[in-house]
């Protein structure tokens, strides 16, 4: 968990009543300072200028803001001018402090703004802080009824109350496609969410291109012998680029031992052969879960967690283990022959031998690993830098049990997006708050932030962005700003607010407070057939 200053803990917001734009703010800023005070925006004239260190990263990110705020002039009035604007506003200086470009669980996203003429000041330690500050300026700024573009005279200091704020994507039991994958990443970047949990594989597919086991993919995707429904090691590379231009970590989980089916098809002796009798006597076969008996699991697992270290720079490898079927090793009699010659007394105790297996592999790969809270449940001693993501149960009994261990967790369980209810759900995100579990003071500081999930069993490209969006809003802004926004009433205002921003920057995010209306609508561009 972040820890600001005692000073910072407080927040100021002084909303002005003519300023749309500081009221639509999303996430909210630690503090933020407005005034009535308005100056013009031209696009014309207006450019961003680096005063301290820059890089590619800095340039992008400057492009893709001037294009946004050029978009505002062909948008329709979002506020009424009351006053003149005083003066004009030049530019957006931006002062990186440190060339460090490494993206990783310890970057600085602090940043400061100060809205003055003739030139804007944004200051942050490094360039990732940058973007979170660009962000808030883009949505700062705001078109009139004049046709002008206005900015209200802030002053802002932020930083995010936790660090680790992720969404996890399911790409297994659907497909999605990369263009949907991308679009995704700028409307996490949006809401200066900062890790994408990428389920790349499980049961139903396995669409990762593997270049060491190429017959994962080749059997094991929902097209076999195709690349239509399958990540390409260049498409790989393309969502982890653009995701770290938007300062997006990158984490692939690939599950085991079980939610394996799907590596199976390709290579059917990692999986243990599950038996059955049927009413007439005969047996049965099937394929259950990795096998853990066998040297040659560990081996395939070595040189492909090899590659996936290789392939994905991110620290962190999610290793899975939740939900591991135990009926079908108890099924096999080589599983329970290897148990009796090897004193494992239960199949608790050989899933821990496999976890503890699969947790040295990543280690020995300078990786550390996160796990779903089915690995502690089931007693694993896993390694002091392993991190924990809690899913089911009561979540505030588990993340006191896992951090009374000295583990980092991240809160996953109330954040189950894929679970859909009528009506404004997104309250119910909202009201979480990660660090009431009634731990103490070193147990919640072991609190690393949490995740908005998006299953995929009833989620396909026709419905990933608006599931997810504006809804996920609600826990992007419980892990970035300050514990004490809670007022549902305001926030209403402004995720309806930022429904139509997101939509006006091509998100085609949904309404989730009924009946209402955005001044520029989605529009999806459908054209018949004929």
């Amino acid at each position: 968990m972040v820890t600001p200053t005692r000073d910072l803990l407080r927040l100021f917001v002084l909303y002005s009543f003519i300023s749309f734009a500081c009221s639509s703010l999303w996430p909210l800023p630690q503090q933020v300072e407005s005034s009535s005070v308005q100056y013009e925006l031209i696009p014309t004239v207006f450019q961003f200028k680096a005063t301290g260190y820059n890089s590619q990263i800095l340039d992008s990110a400057f492009t893709r803001y001037l294009a946004i705020i050029n978009s505002l002039t062909d948008s329709p009035p979002q506020s009424e001018s009351v006053h003149a604007p005083i003066d004009t506003l030049l530019g957006l200086e931006v002062n990186v402090l440190t060339p460090n470009e490494t993206l990783n669980e310890n970057t600085i996203e602090n940043y400061t703004l100060e809205i003055t003429t003739p030139y804007a000041s944004l200051v942050a330690p490094t360039v990732y802080g940058a973007l979170r500050g660009l962000e808030t300026f883009s949505q700062l700024v705001e078109s009139s009824t004049s046709k002008i573009l206005l900015i209200n005279q802030t002053n802002i200091t932020d930083f995010p109350r936790f660090q680790y704020r992720g969404i996890l994507i399911d790409t297994s039991r659907h497909y999605l496609e990369l263009d949907l994958i991308l679009q995704h990443l700028d409307a996490m970047a949006y809401n200066k969410m900062n890790v994408l949990h990428w389920h790349i594989v499980d049961s139903q597919s396995f669409p990762y291109d593997s270049l060491v086991y190429p017959l994962l993919s080749e059997k094991g995707s929902w097209v076999p012998n195709s690349l239509s429904h399958v990540y390409t090691p260049s498409q790989v590379q393309t969502v982890i680029s653009y995701a770290h231009q938007r300062g997006i970590r990158v984490i692939p989980e690939f599950d085991t031992p079980g939610h394996t089916l799907s590596w199976g098809k390709g290579y059917p002796y990692l999986l243990t052969t599950c038996y059955s009798i049927k009413l007439d006597g005969r047996v049965q076969e099937s394929l259950g879960p990795i096998n853990p008996t066998l040297n040659s699991t560990y081996a395939f697992m070595a040189a492909f967690f090899a590659e996936i270290a290789r392939v994905f720079p991110d620290e962190f490898v999610h290793i899975g283990g939740d939900e591991v079927p135990h009926s079908c090793w108890a099924s096999n009699p080589q599983v329970e022959k290897w148990m009796l010659e090897n004193d494992v007394r239960n199949f608790s105790e050989l899933e821990q031998y496999y976890v503890r297996n699969i947790l040295a592999i990543v280690a020995g790969l300078n990786k550390k690993s996160m796990v779903w809270q089915d690995v502690i449940d089931n007693g694993v001693q896993v390694l002091n830098d392993t991190v924990v993501e809690v899913w089911e149960g009561t979540w505030e009994v588990e993340v006191l049990k896992v951090t009374a261990l000295g583990l980092r967790t991240v809160l996953a369980q109330p954040w189950y997006l894929n679970y859909i209810s009528y009506g404004s759900d997104w309250i119910t995100y909202y009201a979480v708050d990660p660090t009431q579990f009634n731990g103490s003071a070193e147990q919640t500081a072991l609190m690393f932030g949490g995740e908005a999930c998006l299953w995929g069993e009833y989620i396909d490209g026709t419905n990933f962005i608006p599931t997810l969006w504006p809804r996920a809003s609600a826990v992007a802004e419980r892990l970035w700003s300050n514990e004490n926004v809670t007022n549902v009433t305001d926030a209403t205002i402004r995720i309806n607010d930022l429904q139509c921003r997101l939509i006006s920057r091509r998100i085609n995010a949904q309404p989730v407070n009924g009946p209402s209306f955005c001044a520029e609508e989605w529009e999806p561009g459908y054209k018949p057939l004929w």
